[in-house]
């Protein structure tokens, strides 16, 4: 009790210095993806700020389109201003390629949309502030995203606050955000291997695929893409954590004709349960980064 406690009262000391932060810009555009980071950075953000925060969500094939109505769905509820914005990274071969720094490309393609609005008076405010949901914890991964926001000029008040992800959800939990507990949810580009081409009609499989786990009760999943037969067909690589794997093969005779109609010609499951990130393992971040 006594550490739930302390835990707490340390993460709304984080918040109070949050505010401060996010007052200060006075008027900010916050990338929001319904992730449950994002949308505590955006509710903080419109209780201090109110009409001069822009929520903004890129709507792009590798955002999962429940994720799209879900920003939505909030943003009406709540009364922020919600602008919807095309990014252009799919027009790119250099993050169709996928190699280590698709992240870099795609955050480069996100902040150019929200600096086009920012300078759009009739969408944005311009000078505004671009925040990120960015947390402490991100900032000891490989994130290529985080130098693409930097050279854009964009902030990340949670990381800077030293947020945490138990201290988010800590704090989305006493705002009464439906998000607090949501499993994260990476981008689906991200359970295509780096050097596999990324392409929309993948993605779209990923996102069934992920879909007929959920609906079969594995709400925390991946749905990893491989290509097999000489990049003439696609495996699925399914992950889940480890306590849930027996679920998986006891409900296989339900999963394989529904996940094989979505066009996988081989469905498997990774033994070693889920793993978020996980080919950030395969690469030298070293030779990547300089």
């Amino acid at each position: 009790m006594g550490t739930a406690t302390a835990t707490s009262s340390d993460s709304l000391l984080k918040e109070h210095r949050l505010k401060d932060i996010i007052a200060g810009y006075g008027t900010a555009m916050v990338a929001f993806s319904a992730g449950v980071d994002s949308t505590y950075l955006l509710d903080v953000a419109f209780e201090v700020l109110k009409d001069a925060v822009l929520a903004v969500t890129a709507d792009s094939p590798s955002l999962s389109r429940s994720s799209l109505h879900e920003a939505a769905a909030f943003c009406a509820a709540k009364g922020i201003r919600h602008a919807v914005v095309k990014t252009d990274e799919f027009e790119r071969q250099e993050y169709l390629a996928n190699d280590a720094r698709r992240c870099y490309h795609c955050k480069a393609a996100l902040m150019r949309a929200m600096d086009g609005l920012a300078r759009a008076t009739d969408a944005g405010r311009a000078g505004s502030a671009l925040l990120l949901g960015a947390i402490a914890d991100d900032l000891n991964d490989y994130r290529p995203g985080m130098a693409a926001a930097a050279e854009a000029g964009a902030h990340w008040p949670l990381a800077e606050t030293g947020f945490t992800k138990d201290d988010v959800r800590t704090r989305a939990r006493a705002r009464q955000l439906a998000s607090w507990n949501r499993p994260a949810e990476p981008c689906l580009s991200s359970r295509v291997p780096y050097g596999e081409p990324v392409t929309v009609a993948g993605l779209a499989m990923i996102e069934a695929a992920e879909r007929v786990l959920r609906q079969a009760g594995f709400g925390h999943c991946r749905a990893r893409l491989h290509q097999i037969g000489g990049g003439r067909g696609y495996l699925c690589r399914i992950e889940v954590p480890a306590n849930d794997l027996g679920r998986v093969l006891a409900a296989r005779e339900a999963l394989l004709p529904a996940l094989r109609q979505l066009g996988f010609l081989s469905i498997t499951l990774d033994l070693a349960g889920l793993v978020s990130g996980g080919f950030n393992a395969l690469l030298d971040t070293t030779a990547v980064t300089g």
